[in-house]
């Protein structure tokens, strides 16, 4: 009986051990798959956004774009940096990537001129079939209307400056918001987009959309026009201002 029971014994032994490392084998299974699953902020979760942001005249006067394009890439997303006046020749490779299903999100920043040209650059990326998904305007110089699809539309202008309300023709298509930034602490025309307070806005609305983030509050808002404001289906627009 003593000579039967050691190979059994062995055999229960090996089987322990076979137990044992199955379970470590399992418990490490969760732990991988959640890593390659995660991610939605991973670079391959940006990898089909891109964004373009367009500097104002001369491009020395919108340097603070070159700052939030470092702080995207750093998180994978996909960046363009360039003159307001590429803005045609921007939109018609943002559209060829769109329809290659290479880039699945456009997102338009602008500041100064480079948010002036946002609207024509809204508007010719709807006809060529590649809607904006985003566009944040910062201070735009003239005043500008908005036609075509964008899903939504931030103009961040200071009221008591250079900037103004971005308003909407009947062809627009989307969620308007003028947000009067004067309150801002150190906002100013030539320092909006080197503001680190604006940067962050801008940074946590383009998270929002690129890894399905809830974008913060943009600070106290108080409508100056109700009515205008209480509209939120396609086409509307609101008023606001942050302190």
């Amino acid at each position: 009986m003593g000579f039967v029971g050691w190979p059994s014994f062995f055999r229960r032994a090996s089987w322990r051990r076979l137990q044992t490392i199955a379970i470590a084998v399992l418990l490490l299974l969760p732990i991988g798959a959640g890593s390659a699953l995660a991610a939605p902020n991973s670079p391959s979760a940006a990898s089909t956004a891109h964004v373009y942001l367009l500097r104002g005249v001369l491009n020395i006067f919108s340097l603070g774009l070159d700052d939030i394009a470092v702080k995207l890439r750093a998180q994978g997303i996909p960046v363009t940096v360039a003159n307001f006046a590429s803005w045609s020749s921007l939109a018609d490779e943002a559209a060829a990537g769109y329809k290659s299903g290479r880039i699945k999100t456009i997102i338009l920043v602008g500041h100064s001129s480079g948010a002036t040209a946002l609207p024509d650059m809204v508007a010719k990326l709807d006809q060529l079939g590649a809607p904006v998904k985003l566009a944040i305007g910062l201070d735009s110089v003239f005043r500008t209307s908005l036609s075509g699809r964008v899903g939504r539309y931030i103009n961040f202008y200071i009221a008591n400056g250079a900037g103004t309300p971005v308003a909407k023709t009947g062809q627009f298509q989307g969620k308007l918001e003028n947000v009067n930034v004067q309150g801002v602490p150190g906002v100013g025309h030539m320092s909006i987009e080197k503001n680190q307070i604006m940067q962050q806005k801008v940074i946590s609305e383009i998270d929002a959309v690129v890894f399905g983030r809830s974008a913060p509050a943009s600070g106290t808002q108080k409508p100056r026009q109700p009515r205008a404001a209480s509209a939120a289906g396609p086409g509307s627009a609101s008023t606001a201002a942050v302190r």
